[in-house]
């Protein structure tokens, strides 16, 4: 499931991750996930600004990880996308 940040107030937000409903985020206009806690995703703009419970759910909506937060699993999805 895909959670856009405009469409969520502030205080839900952090009660989803909270309760690990929300644990990645993504730029749905790079269409790019990452960790939380990643430098570049804390700098994107809300309204690019989208959410995810797991790792299958933003590769299933067509999203890659990020290459610097999630380094490891970006050169295995890029290698792989390159084949």
């Amino acid at each position: 499931m895909i959670i856009k940040h405009q469409e969520i107030s502030a205080s839900e937000l952090r009660k989803r991750i909270r309760n690990r409903q929300i644990c990645f985020g993504g730029n749905a206009g790079l269409k790019i996930f990452g960790l939380l806690s990643c430098k570049s995703g804390k700098r994107m703009k809300v309204k690019n600004r989208v959410f995810f419970k797991t790792e299958s759910d933003a590769l299933s909506y067509g999203y890659r990880p990020c290459g610097h937060c999630m380094y490891a699993k970006y050169t295995k999805w890029n290698y792989s996308a390159a084949q």
